[in-house]
């Protein structure tokens, strides 16, 4: 095997295990940042919805009391604000959704799935949990889902939510009596349930993964022709015209011209020991001819 052989197994070798390395690291990178933008992009649909449940409780609430006796406005339910208010952002995101589940809902529509009720029974299990986060698996890809409690911490809540008798009757009219009662004072009785696609992210993360290996890639490629190239001038080129001229020696040829010496490496400096050497050779063997 050659030098240039030898050299450039050794240097595929060492871009193979430098690649590898620089793919898994830049891998991990690129999809923890994904996922961060994912979280990110999931807390702002949270804090939007806390503030709209927020603002509904302490604005619209009040305003609709007095209508509330006749007629019981949903308009007044901060978690019908935020669901109603989110299903027009879902009109242009529809991957997104945002859901106020609870286990037992005075709207039968807010009743908890399977994956909804157990995020809220893991509420319900660790009291001192206060947000959710897992990736689900869908037909359009991967969802970042993230929950936080809905606790009772208000008294207030409990006026629509003890008993039946306790609600206000036009609620009663339009919801019955039979969902949504029975709740107690700081229990979990649902969750705040934000589901945000991953795909276009990932896939977004795994073009700019494989921008970045393929172009360590073309990088090393470049290296190496480039240090073939030198490697052929400054090393091989020089050592085969020696070998050449050795050769020529060996068969009796004291004649053979000598080796061009080109800078003051150690190649060059090989080069003139050789052409000493020969001329050493060629006066010894005159001298022993005479």
């Amino acid at each position: 095997m050659g030098i240039k052989a030898k050299f450039n197994l050794v240097m595929l070798l060492a871009f193979a295990a430098g690649l590898a390395l620089a793919a898994a690291a830049s891998r991990s990178l690129v999809m923890q940042n994904a996922r961060q933008q994912v979280q990110e992009q999931a807390a702002l649909l949270l804090a939007e919805a806390s503030a709209t449940r927020d603002y509904t409780a302490t604005e619209i609430a009040p305003l609709l009391a007095e209508q509330a006796k006749l007629r019981f406005p949903p308009q007044s339910i901060p978690f019908w604000a935020a669901q109603r208010n989110f299903r027009d952002v879902a009109q242009s995101f529809p991957d997104y959704s945002y859901k106020e589940a609870a286990l037992n809902p005075t709207n039968p529509a807010d009743r908890a799935t399977d994956w909804e009720a157990d995020i809220i029974e893991n509420f319900k299990q660790h009291p001192q949990l206060s947000e959710y986060s897992g990736v689900r698996q869908t037909p359009s890809g991967p969802v970042l889902t993230v929950a936080r409690p809905v606790r009772v911490d208000d008294p207030s809540c409990l006026t629509c939510h003890s008993v039946p008798s306790a609600a206000p009757a036009s609620m009663i009219d339009l919801y019955g009596r039979d969902n949504g009662f029975g709740w107690k004072l700081h229990s979990v009785q649902g969750a705040q349930i934000i589901s945000v696609p991953m795909q276009v992210v990932l896939d977004r993360a795994n073009r700019i993964f494989f921008v970045f290996v393929g172009g360590l890639a073309v990088i090393f490629a470049v290296m190496l022709l480039l240090m073939n190239v030198l490697l052929d001038l400054v090393i091989v080129r020089p050592i085969r015209t020696i070998a050449a001229t050795a050769t020529e020696i060996s068969l009796g040829n004291m004649q053979a011209a000598d080796i061009p010496v080109r800078g003051g490496d150690e190649v060059a400096k090989l080069a003139e020991a050789f052409n000493r050497m020969r001329r050493s050779l060629a006066s010894a063997m005159q001298m022993l001819n005479t």
